[in-house]
C-alpha cells in the first residue's frame, strides 16, 4: 500500500511497524527544521500539508526541474557576464595598442595634444565599459527575480504548501527555507530508499 510506509530492524529484517507515510514526512520535516530559525512560522498544519503534498514525490520531480532550470539560466547569465568581461578587456587592450603606436609616431609639438586625447578617450571607454557592466548586472538581477516568480508560481499551482508569489524578503526567505527542507527530505529519503 502507497499510504503506508514499513519499518524494518537492522538486527530483525522482520516487519516491526507501519506508520501513515504522511505521519512519518512530517515527522521527519519537523526534526529538520529544529535548527532552523523559522520553525516557529510552520505550523503542524503547514508541515502536515507539506507532508501530504510530498507523498508521491512529484512535489520533488517539480523542485528538482525548477533546479534544473536555476543552473541553466545562473550557468547562462554567468556566460554572458563573463563574454561581456572579455569583450571590455579586449577593447581596453587595443586602444592601450592604439595609444602606444600613436606616441611612437607623434611629432613632439603634438604630443600634448595626443595625450589628451588618448586620455578622453580612455575615460569615455571605461564610462562605457561600467555602463554596460551596470545594464548586464540589472539585467541578471532582473532575470533571476523573474526565475524566483516562475518558481513560486508553479509551486503555487502545484498546490505546495507555503508557496505563492511574493516579493515580500521575509516571505521570500521562508519559501527559500522550505525548498531547502524539501531537497534535504528528498535527500533523506533518496538514502534510507523510501522515496516512492
Amino acid at each position: 500500500d502507497a499510504y503506508f510506509l514499513t519499518f524494518y530492524s537492522s538486527k530483525n529484517p522482520e516487519k516491526i511497524s507501519q506508520f501513515p507515510k504522511k505521519y512519518l514526512a512530517a515527522q521527519l520535516l519537523r526534526t529538520l527544521i529544529i535548527n532552523h530559525s523559522f520553525q516557529q512560522r510552520l505550523s503542524y498544519t503547514t508541515l502536515s500539508d507539506l507532508a501530504q503534498a510530498l507523498i508521491d514525490g512529484t512535489v520533488y520531480e517539480i523542485v528538482q526541474g525548477l533546479l534544473d532550470i536555476q543552473h541553466l539560466t545562473e550557468k547562462n547569465l554567468y556566460n554572458q557576464r563573463q563574454k561581456l568581461h572579455g569583450e571590455h578587456m579586449s577593447l581596453k587592450q587595443d586602444l592601450v595598442r592604439k595609444h602606444k603606436q600613436a606616441l611612437q609616431t607623434c611629432k613632439s609639438h603634438n604630443l600634448a595634444v595626443l595625450k589628451s586625447n588618448q586620455r578622453a578617450e580612455a575615460e569615455a571607454l571605461d564610462q562605457r565599459v561600467k555602463e554596460e557592466q551596470r545594464m548586464m548586472d540589472e539585467k541578471v538581477v532582473a532575470e533571476m527575480d523573474q526565475k524566483v516568480l516562475d518558481q513560486q508560481n508553479t509551486l503555487e499551482k502545484a498546490g505546495v504548501p507555503g508557496f505563492y508569489i511574493t516579493t515580500n524578503p521575509q516571505e521570500v526567505m521562508m519559501q527559500m527555507n522550505l525548498l531547502e527542507l524539501v531537497l534535504k527530505l528528498q535527500q533523506k529519503e533518496t538514502v534510507s530508499g523510501s522515496l516512492p
